[in-house]
């Protein structure tokens, strides 16, 4: 309130998550000092944005009148292709997607003029120079930008309901809250701010991305009922692993008290937790057939732009050549974290058991034909 002259934060649902993110974080997440300065400046920077975001509406009552039409959703467990497959949909014009930087520090709202000139996008790469200095190995995890597609946690994190922490910080009792919290007003906030990133700089249809849709869908599609899904597949038991090394080296930032084989754990009954509820989703048709496609990420590694295009043809969008070529250029000029070496990660380390891992995730792998990348027999 003191560094914005503001004192009107919008409903008080927000209070009870914030009150479970603190309490967790001091008794969860075992925080070095730096990990303590680091985490109250976030939440110092996101009430600072909740302020302003309910200020410039009271301002301007107009921006709830911007509309939101059928937009794309990239949903599917992390380390599935997710965020590859939105930084090529991101090349093509006809959509919008929320860059790093504009959602970070999204006042004053971005305008087209400035879209790619402006001041907080040096100040965003500045910030995420200070995590590659302090953390060097992440890089090779995870593509990092100011002008590079940002998740909607990201988004979901003004109202302090979001997995963006327990990513960042070990926090089991907010992570067991946050996967049955209902998220309805959440998404109602998401499509205002979706309205104020594209107030004064405008897209034809957004496309957004992120691994929460995975528990959240049901609450995705009321608010979203023309939404169009793409969904990912890979081998959950090669995601765990991966996402359990991704979460275990990003929370060494903020804390010294780490353990491998718990975090890949926790991670593996998220992401059961998480297909299972997506699937009950679609078995209930809260889906059309029209509205959604599956990618499995072998396919897309394979042929990026030719199953790019089957999405375009699913959603009857039109792929234009020279968009095409752009998208082959970035892949031919390698992303981000393949520039700078490979993230490597194995079956022994994870501590899985998997056999049992197998038997739990068969009814997923056995709908989506999901082929097994780890066997007893990998190194």
């Amino acid at each position: 309130m003191k560094e914005t002259g503001l004192d009107d934060f919008g409903p008080d649902y927000f209070h009870g998550p914030l009150t479970r993110l603190c309490r967790s974080l001091e008794q969860d997440a075992r925080l070095t000092a730096l990990g303590r300065l680091m985490v109250r400046s976030d939440i110092q920077r996101l009430l600072c944005n909740r302020l302003r975001f309910v200020d410039i509406f009271k301002r301007h009552p107009e921006i709830a009148d911007e509309e939101i039409t059928a937009p794309i959703f990239i949903l599917g467990m992390p380390r599935t292709g997710t965020t590859s497959l939105h930084e090529l949909m991101a090349l093509d014009p006809q959509f919008r997607v929320p860059l790093s930087w504009e959602v970070a520090h999204p006042f004053p709202p971005p305008e087209t003029v400035t879209y790619r000139s402006d001041p907080r996008i040096r100040q965003v790469e500045d910030e995420l120079a200070n995590v590659d200095r302090l953390l060097p190995e992440f890089r090779h995890m995870h593509p990092m930008g100011a002008e590079l597609p940002q998740e909607c946690v990201a988004l979901f994190s003004h109202d302090f309901v979001s997995m963006i922490f327990d990513v960042q910080y070990r926090l089991d009792e907010y992570q067991r809250w946050i996967i049955q919290e209902e998220m309805g007003e959440v998404f109602h906030n998401h499509r205002r701010w979706l309205q104020l990133l594209q107030w004064k700089c405008p897209g034809n249809t957004w496309v957004l991305k992120s691994p929460q849709y995975l528990w959240n869908i049901d609450d995705m599609l009321h608010e979203y009922p023309d939404a169009r899904v793409v969904q990912t597949h890979r081998d959950p038991v090669k995601v765990s692993m991966s996402i359990g090394s991704l979460v275990n080296t990003l929370r060494s930032l903020g804390s010294n008290d780490l353990d491998l084989e718990k975090t890949t754990q926790d991670y593996a009954d998220l992401l059961h937790f998480g297909t299972c509820r997506t699937m009950s989703a679609r078995e209930r048709g809260l889906l059309s057939e029209e509205r959604v496609i599956d990618v499995q990420f072998d396919e897309f590694r394979r042929e990026p732009v030719r199953t790019l295009q089957r999405v375009y043809d699913q959603f009857d969008l039109t792929l234009e050549t020279s968009v095409a070529e752009r998208m082959q250029d970035f892949l031919d000029s390698g992303n981000q974290s393949e520039r700078h070496g490979k993230h490597t990660y194995n079956l022994a380390s994870s501590g899985l058991n998997l056999e049992a891992e197998r038997e739990r995730f068969a009814a997923y792998q056995e709908a989506y034909a999901i082929p097994i990348e780890v066997r007893a027999d990998d190194n």
